[in-house]
């Protein structure tokens, strides 16, 4: 006699069932996890940052970057002592965070701090003193004087996604994207440029959008 084809009975269908929703529920907790480890690492960073740039004013009483006195030090042998190497002392900082060019205050930002020794770095040339550091999400943090309707000394951290960034601003300020403290402006180019008035827009998290966010010190 032929044999009846036999199927999976209810019981091992629940049992797949059950563990796919294991797996899934395992894999979005994962998710979770990184994206809770790097809005605390982005945090971290900002936080460290102010402290930094709090320890290099008692010490120096100069801004980073802004100092005149870069003279104390050398780099690859060479002492500090070319104009181009100084900052002026206008309690100013030229350039953008997201600046190349060494020679903007904003770039010499991190070579006063590196060779300062309150922020790790490698400072071998002035090159590579000056360049600004990668968060947690991949884009650079940097400072400048104002921006996004924020007056002083900004820093700003690039390439954020909304999620990470909102959850930055409700843990520092008030959530909202253009206002408060803490402000945030959607990255249309990786960095992008920043403006002097306030952001117009909120968080839009659709899972491709990217911001720069920024906070007073």
């Amino acid at each position: 006699m032929k044999r009846g084809q036999s199927g999976f009975t209810l019981v091992e269908i629940a049992i797949v069932l059950v563990i796919i929703g294991l797996l899934l529920g395992g894999v979005l907790k994962g998710q979770e996890l990184i994206t809770q480890a790097k809005i605390k690492n982005v945090s971290n960073d900002l936080n460290g940052l102010a402290v930094a740039i709090y320890g290099y004013q008692d010490r120096y009483k100069r801004l980073p970057g802004d100092d005149p006195g870069q003279v104390r030090w050398s780099v690859a042998g060479s002492a500090l002592t070319v104009a181009a190497n100084q900052g002026d002392g206008n309690n100013i900082l030229s350039g953008t965070y997201s600046s190349t060019t060494d020679t903007d205050e904003t770039r010499k930002f991190w070579l006063n701090l590196r060779l300062a020794g309150f922020v790790s770095g490698d400072t071998g040339s002035i090159a590579t003193g000056s360049t600004q550091p990668l968060n947690a999400a991949g884009g650079i943090m940097g400072v400048q004087t104002g921006g996004l309707g924020l007056n002083g000394t900004i820093i700003c951290t690039g390439s954020l996604p909304a999620k990470i960034a909102q959850a930055l601003d409700a843990q520092m300020d008030d959530g909202n994207a253009m206002t408060g403290n803490v402000r945030a402006l959607l990255e249309t180019t990786a960095p992008t440029a920043l403006t002097t008035a306030a952001p117009t827009t909120n968080y839009v998290d659709n899972g491709t959008n990217l911001y720069v966010l920024c906070k007073n010190i």
